[in-house]
Parts: structure tokens; C-alpha cells; sequence
């Protein structure tokens, strides 16, 4: 029995410096998507991201956080990969995305071109620079009943994802953020601070509501060509519109219902075309161990892209 193919798109959080790299020197199709993309952005705001993305004064492990570069950073690696499968014989079945994520399986899907997206996405990253105040996100590595569980927690913060039954995020102020760090460390509970400005999935970021769905107002966004799995809805998005595109990024990621909803389904091929193989780990987490659903990541931190692209494709052929 053939598996469906997904693609998954993550967001804020999963970049970094030289990302994609190893494909873009080698790869024709995805250093081709990649320029083409770049030239949509400098002709919009005047730099070009992969100058910063690709920065030769900078190394992985330096602190990638500025939104209007890292914002369309992420979507171009993201859809520069997807176009390196597509054009390669692998057609998704469906597309599925977390929080700016859902902006990548959307452009893939046809509801709204590249050039809108990065339209939107430059537009979001210039209001929230200009009107939110600095924020903060944390992953923190425990149940999310630890959320409602600590008033600490849940009075100075947003609930902004659950991964997986021992993964979820906050998101909020940057203080108040520091606080439940301080609480965090004295009951040894794990957590990592993301490489993200401002509070996604928080009212840190309401300041931008009407602006920017004035400016959403004056799009149109069409049917999709392939099921859209949204982690905002754990299921299939229908209505694209204005509130839509603001609630993926203010309201919370439900990755793990997301993926239990599709395993009662069927059976998967997961594919992770984020920059950092984290979709494809949520995955694995979360299936059964019964589950014959497979998942994959292309990039991470560490290397070696090509080989494992030529090890998906060759799963499919």
C-alpha cells in the first residue's frame, strides 16, 4: 500500500546561519528557486537575504534573530526545497505547516503566489519590528499540563505549541519570560530559549492585528491545489482568508493533534523541509509504535543535505 506524501514546513526558530548551503553550492534547482526568491525581496526592501543567510564573517552557532532576514530566509529555503522534489518527480499529496510555516504550504499549494507571500511575510516582519515590543519563546521539555499546572507559567505567558506529550512552547514578554526561566531552573525542568525577537502565538504581538489585516484585506487567495493540513485547525484548512493568515501566527500550534488526527488516517511519508529537521523529530515522537508511517528530514545543522536528498528520493523510486 503506497503511503501519501506530506511535506512539512516549520517556522520562527528553525534557522540559522549557512542553512541550506551544502545545496546551494551544489544543487542547480535549489540555488535556481533561491535567487529567484532573493530577487523578489531586494526588489522589495533592497538587501538580499542570501548575502546574509550565506554571510562568510558568521558561523552556525551565531545568533540568527533579526525578522525582516530571518523571516523570509526561512520561507525561501523552505520553498527552494520543496521546488528540488517537486521538479525531481515528487509531488506531495498534501502539504502541512507550523505557524510561518503555513505561509510555505500555502505558496506550494497555489493558494497565494511567491511573490504575495514574501509580500506578506516582509510586511509582518516590518510591523512587528515597528510596533511590538521585544518578546521571547521558550521550548520547554516536559508535559504542557506543566502549563496550567504553574501559575508562574500560565499567568506570564501564552501556551504557543504543543509538540508532543513532552514538548511544548511559551511565548510572551521578555521579562516575564526570564522569570519563568529562573522558576524553570529551580525545578530542574529542561528548556531552550529560541533564536526568535518577539512572542509568536502571544498577545506580544497584537499590536499588529489591524494593520496587518487591513493589509491582508487587499489579497485574494485562491482553492488549493492539494489538501493544506493546518497546526492550527490539526485537520485540513478550507477557509483561507484574512483571519486565517493572522491567527497562524497568534494563535497556538497543535503539532501533536495535528499528526494523531492524520495517523487515524492512514499511513505517511513525512517529509521535514524546514531548516532543521525538527518537524521530522515531532513526528517521530508522536507516532505509535504500531505506526508504519515514516518521517525525514532533508536539513539540520549538521550536514550532509545532499546525501540524505538522495536518500528520500531514492526511497520513492
Amino acid at each position: 500500500m503506497r503511503k501519501s506524501l506530506i511535506f512539512m514546513f516549520s517556522g520562527q526558530g528553525s534557522q540559522y546561519y549557512h542553512m541550506g548551503k551544502e545545496l546551494y553550492s551544489q544543487n542547480t534547482i535549489f540555488r535556481k528557486w533561491m535567487s529567484k526568491l532573493n530577487d523578489i525581496v531586494f526588489q522589495k526592501v533592497g538587501f538580499s537575504i542570501i548575502d546574509e543567510i550565506y554571510n562568510g564573517s558568521k558561523n552556525k552557532a551565531d545568533k540568527f534573530d533579526r525578522l525582516l532576514y530571518t523571516h523570509p530566509a526561512i520561507f525561501m529555503v523552505e520553498y527552494s526545497l520543496a521546488r528540488v522534489l517537486i521538479e525531481s518527480g515528487l509531488e506531495p499529496d498534501y502539504v502541512l505547516g507550523a505557524s510561518l510555516g503555513e505561509f510555505t504550504s500555502a505558496a506550494v499549494a497555489g493558494v497565494i503566489s511567491v511573490e504575495e507571500t514574501l509580500e506578506i511575510i516582509l510586511k509582518q516582519a516590518q510591523l512587528i519590528e515597528s510596533h511590538c515590543q521585544v518578546g521571547s519563546m521558550i521550548a520547554v521539555v516536559d508535559s504542557p499540563t506543566l502549563y496550567n499546572q504553574s501559575s508562574i507559567i500560565s499567568l506570564h505567558s501564552n501556551l504557543a505549541a504543543i509538540n508532543y506529550s513532552s514538548h511544548f512552547i511559551i511565548s510572551g514578554e521578555g521579562a516575564k519570560l526570564l522569570k519563568i526561566e529562573e522558576h524553570l531552573k529551580t525545578k530542574d525542568v529542561i528548556f531552550q530559549t529560541l533564536p526568535v525577537r518577539y512572542g509568536f502565538h502571544s498577545s506580544n504581538i497584537a499590536p499588529i492585528e489591524s494593520e496587518y489585516a487591513a493589509f491582508l484585506s487587499k489579497l485574494s487567495f485562491r482553492k488549493p491545489e492539494m489538501p493544506v493540513i493546518s497546526c492550527l485547525l490539526s485537520g485540513c484548512a478550507t477557509d483561507f482568508s484574512d483571519k486565517y493568515f493572522w491567527d497562524i501566527i497568534r494563535q497556538p500550534i497543535y503539532f501533536q493533534k495535528t499528526i494523531i488526527n492524520l495517523e487515524e488516517q492512514g499511513q505517511f511519508k513525512y517529509i521535514d523541509l524546514g531548516p532543521s529537521g525538527t518537524l521530522a523529530n515531532f513526528v517521530r515522537k508522536n507516532l505509535s509504535r504500531d505506526s508504519f508511517s515514516q518521517s525525514y528530514d532533508v536539513l539540520n545543522p549538521f550536514g550532509q543535505d545532499i546525501k540524505k536528498l538522495e536518500k528520500i528520493k531514492g526511497s520513492f523510486y
